[in-house]
């Protein structure tokens, strides 16, 4: 089973920019999107042969995710069940036979953390649910998760350290989530591999000179590992500041 991952960064804007290409060359048996950044009704996602589940925010043009399945999901479920996290369309779960999907898109702590607080709200109530679903069948996490997690996972460490996606608080939360029962795919497969990047910023030349961050994960359930057959970045894909990341199972 392949399962891809990709921020879009506006779905209607990386449909211009190849994204139907490169969705029918990976052949994913399940794609999951983040930062759609629009209403199902918005743009024509021609996905023959695909299921589609769409979660978008209630503010326009903003967040939001969605997923394409060759296979119909048992059941479907937006948000968590937390009322206060309900409203910006960033997680949505399917379930299959053997295990539960999670696409994710968590939220950023902004410049000078000014949303670190939601931040590591959000991420305890998100942490619980997943151990909640852990509890019934193994679960896959992938998507956004807006944190690098070590310092091999971005270019600049020292400089960023105190920045969103590197403070410590937010790569101690994570830590606490992968100490709960979950594997970084990537990073467990590849521990020493340094320069994989899976966003760059648009500003400096940051792609060009690779001085990207890994902010973009699959999670497994740690009894699920045993049936990974591979996870590759495709850092050559363009189309938004993010690049997707592929799970064989």
């Amino acid at each position: 089973m392949k399962i891809v991952t990709w921020n879009v960064n506006g779905l209607r804007a990386c449909l211009n920019k190849g994204f139907m290409d490169f969705f029918a060359q990976v052949g994913a048996d399940i794609f999951c999107v983040q930062e759609t950044k629009m209403q199902p009704d918005q743009a024509q996602v021609e996905t023959p042969g695909y299921h589609q589940y769409w979660h978008s925010a209630e503010k326009k043009g903003y967040s939001g995710t969605a997923v394409f399945s060759k296979q119909q999901p048992l059941s479907v479920r937006r948000d968590f069940g937390v009322e206060q996290h309900s409203h910006e369309g960033r997680v949505l779960t399917l379930e299959y036979p053997d295990f539960y999907l999670v696409n994710v898109y968590s939220p950023n702590s902004q410049d000078k953390l000014a949303r670190l607080d939601y931040r590591l709200e959000w991420e305890d109530a998100f942490r619980a649910y997943l151990l909640e679903l852990d509890a019934q069948k193994p679960v896959v996490v992938c998507g956004d998760m807006n944190v690098a997690h070590c310092e091999i996972d971005l270019k600049n460490p020292k400089t960023n350290r105190k920045n969103a996606g590197f403070s410590d608080e937010e790569r101690q939360s994570f830590g606490k989530t992968l100490a709960s029962g979950f594997t970084d795919v990537f990073r467990a497969l590849n521990p020493d591999l340094t320069g994989a990047y899976t966003w760059w910023s648009y500003r400096f030349n940051a792609r060009k000179n690779n001085a990207g961050w890994r902010i973009d994960y699959f999670l497994v359930s740690q009894r699920l590992f045993e049936q990974v057959q591979g996870c590759t970045i495709f850092s050559d894909v363009l189309g938004s500041d993010h690049c997707p990341v592929l799970l064989e199972l």
